[in-house]
């Protein structure tokens, strides 16, 4: 069972109210100060990307009280504290029981033992998950007579759940004012053409929609001709995809060309009314449009349990047909009270009262991470509150049902009680049989071990068991997101660590930890055999590849995948079950676009192109260059030995830039500052220049047109300053980096700004010199392989190898550098300080606004923002289509989910029903259909083209494995290939008893293209399968 959650978040200014009633603190944990309010970007990163610092300062300054620490007050805890408030007041006057072990995960057998106060016994938990939350207690009983008049000032929110059924209600006043609705970083739109008229119609650069809403507010800049327009606002209305009007522009000059839009952010009213007023009149959230009167009907019949508590003191009982009727007639009776009159549902009202005892732990998860996001938004203002209900219910369970026993449904006096009050004993025994495969052990990935627990998953004697595998270290950015992992599992490996902590939730679990990457390298272990052992697979992934190769591996072996999602506070979730819906390989989106080419190299018009520059520019240089480096000496094994090899006429891949990095390579602290200086010249001086001599700043096109204009900017030559910040980080950075790759020590007084200036008085910069290359301008011109080498490069390329050697250059420690690997957390590396003050520099050059370090962090490490509250929502409505899974239900139970906790929005969708393609003559298949044909030793191509034919009545035209193409009628010489036996066509490694090859078949009409056919895997031998 699980009491009503009222949680209310104070504004920052309020006084915490944590001393309210006897109370209790966590003791033996540091407290960190927020009175400072200094974000520690170590812990916070990821969220900050979230939520900005605005927000994040005013966090940390924020009082929460919460009421109720059940299943779902304690995913509120958790979900606060380790955003980061400044104080958490968690009330209760609840002992512990049996019963709540499979609904808390912070409470153990000792707690219900000693019959421990609920907010006592899990104090100290929540206290640990951030040590910058101050986190207190209180046990008084709450009462008619209580003086709650120190709550007159909080925002008040309510969560509750019932069985199968949730409800949260918002109140943030009369009015409560947003800074930000969406979050969205301000959209900056290029400029093509702005009318003189009224309305003046602005157009944007074509192939590049504005993506922006009537009633917005847009600031220009950097337009030339129509001037007047620079530094104003103006409220915009759509037009087209690609234009917008801006109301008057009669007055101004004619524009010219140039000129960027920038979206401006404006603050929001939302009015709220007070739970009397709702409760009668509702606003409230759609989940799922294909069932529009559900919140409604869920209100209602909530109402009528609320009554129903009111009347008896107690709630219905599990199956009970007597207190069932009586929930009806009160529903019918609220129903004509609610302005709406709304129809009762019958079926809703009886799951209710059926379940109502029962507590289901993912449906906590949901809304308790939905719930978490309103709270910090009525302390922040940052993104839309609710307005003002949300209903989310797992009918979908209980629907497919039938019309069970109600003894399925009785407590048995174990942590799972209040679980089986909701789906039945049979299928909580499922549920503890099951075979789980988690592949990931993230944030989603320590989320649904803690759901696997409390459903008792892989908990049975005879069968069962949970398998996770991740192949990282825990960072301590983890910890704000990751709530199994403390301060001091950092470095210590994430699926040992997981799977430790989830014992303690629940020590019937058993769980097989790995510390591998789930890819084609590692299918020893996670072969066919193992995936077949799996009921159910769940990615906890964050990247496109991986998941798409583990749907991969479960398309071949028939096995269902859930998967999810997150990247700030949006979400999503998909089901993939064999034969009934697609899978995720059948779904591509659009490729992420890729900045051109010759933008990069010459042409920035955004501080992003200048960040992926300077990024590539330390892969190329720290990297990559030296890992190419190193593998050429692997291979040679003196420089003796390369010379005469070239001077034989011998052509080595990659010896002329390996040639020209030994003949250049520092041997000293001062030769890596002067390299450092002359990669200044050479990006921020000289690069400009050329591009400046190629074209000058009067150069036109064709047409008449001006080249440089938006989005090319011309570039403005920057000369060296050791006394400016930029100037210096570069330099000071580069050289740092140099000597680490070139493995020279330095001394701190190295670093000393006399010993530096000391250097650079030495060094000789040349003059620029205009040179003859061709500067790229196509856009869709990709970046070339290979630079062609001339014959003076190979000349010269001898020469400064027979130098290095007689100059005992080229000795075993001179053929060997140190490849860097790109550490964004790390801020000791200086890789971030070189890509920052690199870019910024570049950035500068072309006139184009800089970004600080934090910007670039995200941008150059290709962050993704996250923060825990979207991620215990997601973990939650997997875990909810898993118990479905395990239930073996028809297509029709299952949902997909996107959801957008900062809107809110919360999108439930049917899956992908699979498709079928039909061949001819009634044979068709589907993805999931997998044709098997059993051979042998002497088995010709010719023999297995008959057996397809004889055993499903369609003979093959074509046979493929993977890209090699077997037997093609076309292609001259495949014909002789029927004779010849599947062995030696295939060459099988000796432990492969399969392949899975491809068939077509001949079209209708001559001309079409070939049939498509489902895959055929063909066995070596007739003892295999």
């Amino acid at each position: 069972m699980e009491r009503s959650e009222p949680v209310v978040a104070p504004q920052p200014e309020e006084a915490s109210c944590s001393s309210w009633g006897a109370g209790s603190t966590n003791k033996n944990l540091p407290i960190m100060s927020t009175e400072s309010v200094e974000i520690d970007d170590a812990l916070y990163s990821r969220q900050r990307y979230v939520l900005g610092d605005t927000a994040m300062q005013k966090m940390a300054k924020s009082h929460v009280f919460l009421s109720g620490m059940g299943g779902l007050g304690l995913e509120i805890a958790k979900n606060l504290t380790l955003a980061g408030i400044k104080a958490l007041t968690i009330h209760d006057a609840e002992k512990c029981q049996a019963w709540d072990l499979g609904t808390n995960f912070f409470l153990c057998e000792d707690d219900v033992v000693n019959m421990r106060n609920r907010a006592e016994a899990v104090l100290q938990h929540i206290a640990e998950l951030n040590p910058y939350v101050h986190v207190t207690s209180s046990s008084v009983s709450l009462t008619e007579t209580t003086d709650l008049s120190f709550l007159d000032k909080y925002q008040f929110i309510s969560a509750d759940i019932h069985g199968i059924w949730s409800r949260l209600f918002c109140d943030f006043g009369d009015e409560f004012e947003v800074l930000d609705r969406t979050g969205e970083e301000p959209r900056e739109i290029f400029i093509s053409n702005i009318t003189q008229a009224n309305p003046g119609i602005v157009t944007c650069l074509e192939n590049h929609p504005h993506k922006l809403e009537t009633g917005q507010f847009l600031t220009f800049r950097e337009i030339n001709g129509m001037t007047g327009l620079n530094r104003s606002t103006r409220q915009i209305t759509v037009v087209s995809p690609f234009s917008f009007s801006i109301g008057d522009t009669t007055e101004l000059e004619p524009y010219l060309h140039g000129g960027i839009a920038v979206q401006v952010k404006t603050p929001t009213t939302f009015y709220f009314e007070s739970l009397e007023r709702q409760v009668k009149h509702p606003k409230y959230l759609i989940a799922d449009l294909s069932k529009p009167e559900a919140p409604l009907e869920i209100h209602t019949a909530m109402l009528a349990l609320d009554q129903f508590q009111e009347n008896y003191s107690r709630k219905p009982n599990i199956g009970c047909q007597k207190d069932s009727e009586e929930l009806l007639k009160l529903a019918t009776h609220i129903s004509e009270t609610l302005e709406e009159k709304p129809e009762v549902n019958a079926d809703i009202v009886r799951w209710l009262s059926w379940t109502a005892q029962g507590f289901l732990p993912p449906l906590a998860a949901a809304v308790g991470g939905v719930a978490s996001q309103e709270v910090l938004k009525a302390v922040t203002g940052k993104f839309s509150p609710l307005c003002q209900w949300l209903y989310i219910e797992a009918a979908d369970i209980v629907d497919s049902l039938g019309k069970p026993e109600h003894e399925e449904f009785l407590p048995r006096g174990d942590r799972y009680d209040a679980l089986r009050a909701c789906i039945g004993d049979t299928l909580c025994q499922k549920l503890q049989n099951l075979n789980i495969f988690l592949v990931g052990c993230g944030a989603i990935g320590c989320e649904m071990l803690k759901n696997f627990a409390l459903l008792g998953v892989g908990t049975s004697k005879e069968k069962g068991m949970v398998t996770v595998t991740d192949p990282d270290l825990i960072e301590k950015s983890n910890l704000n997101r990751q709530f199994l992992f403390r301060p001091h599992h950092i470095q210590k490996p994430k699926s040992f660590t997981a799977a430790e902590a989830t014992l303690k939730i629940n020590p019937q679990i058993k769980i097989d930890a790995h510390f591998k990457k789930v890819c084609p390298a590692t299918e020893a272990t996670y072969n066919d055999e193992f995936y077949t052992k799996q009921d159910i697979i769940i990615t906890a992934l964050d990247n496109v590849e991986a998941r798409r190769y583990v749907d991969s591996r479960c398309l071949a072996n028939l096995r269902p995948l859930l998967d999810s999602g997150t990247m700030g506070t949006k979400g999503h979730t998909e089901v993939i079950v064999p034969h009934l819906t697609e899978s995720y390989n059948s779904h591509r989106d659009p490729p992420e676009e890729e900045i051109p080419f010759c933008t990069l190299k010459s042409f920035p018009a955004a501080i992003e192109h200048t960040i992926q520059w300077a990024r590539d520019k330390f892969e190329s240089s720290f990297s990559h260059k030296p890992a190419l480096f190193n593998k050429f000496w692997q291979t040679y094994a003196s420089a003796e030995e390369v010379l005469q090899k070239i001077q034989t006429g011998h052509s080595l891949e990659g010896c002329f830039q390996v040639i020209k990095l030994l003949s250049k390579r520092p041997r000293s602290w001062s030769q890596c500052v002067e390299l450092a200086r002359l990669k200044f010249e050479k990006y921020f001086n000289h690069k400009a220049l050329q591009l400046l001599h190629c074209f000058p700043l009067d150069t036109r096109l064709k047409d008449g047109s001006l080249f440089w204009q938006s989005p090319k900017r011309p570039p403005c030559p920057i000369k060296f300053d050791f006394n400016e910040p930029l100037h210096f980080s570069f330099l000071l950075n580069a050289a740092k980096l140099y000597a680490a790759i070139y493995c020279i020590p330095f001394t701190k007084e190295d670093l000393s700004t006399d010993g530096l200036l000391n250097i650079l008085s030495k060094v000789k910069i040349q003059e620029f010199k205009p040179s003859n290359k061709v500067v790229q301008t196509d856009e869709t011109a990709r970046k070339p392989d290979h630079v062609p080498v001339s014959s003076e490069d190979e000349r010269n390329a001898v020469f400064q190898l027979e130098k290095a050697i007689s100059s005992n250059e080229a000795t075993k420690s001179d053929l060997h550098m140190a490849a860097l690997t790109f550490e964004k957390d790390d801020d000791r590396s200086g890789h971030l300080d070189f890509i920052t003050a690199a870019s910024n520099l570049r950035a500068k050059m072309y006139s184009i606004e800089p970004a600080d370090r934090f910007k670039t962090k995200r941008i150059a490490g290709k962050i993704i923002p996250a923060i825990a509250t979207s991620t215990a929502a997601v973990s939650g409505l997997v875990a909810l289509e898993m118990i479905k899974v395990a239930g073996g239900y028809p297509f029709e139970a299952y949902k997909n989910c996107f959801l957008n906790l900062a809107l809110p929005i919360i999108v439930f969708t049917e899956t992908s029903e699979v498709r079928k393609t039909e061949i001819r003559n009634g044979v068709s298949f589907t993805i999931w259909d997998r044709w098997t044909i059993h051979g042998k030793e002497d088995f010709t191509l010719l023999d297995f083209i008959n057996a397809v034919k004889e055993k499903y009545g369609i003979e093959p035209t074509m046979v493929v494995q993977g890209v090699k193409m077997l037997y093609v009628p076309v292609m001259p010489g495949h014909a002789k290939r029927l004779k010849l036996t599947m062995h030696k066509l295939v060459k099988p490694s000796t432990e492969k008893k399969y392949v899975d090859l491809t068939v077509s078949f001949a079209p209708d009409t001559d001309g079409d293209e070939d049939l498509p056919g489902p895959p055929v895997r063909y066995y070596f031998s007739h003892d295999t399968d």
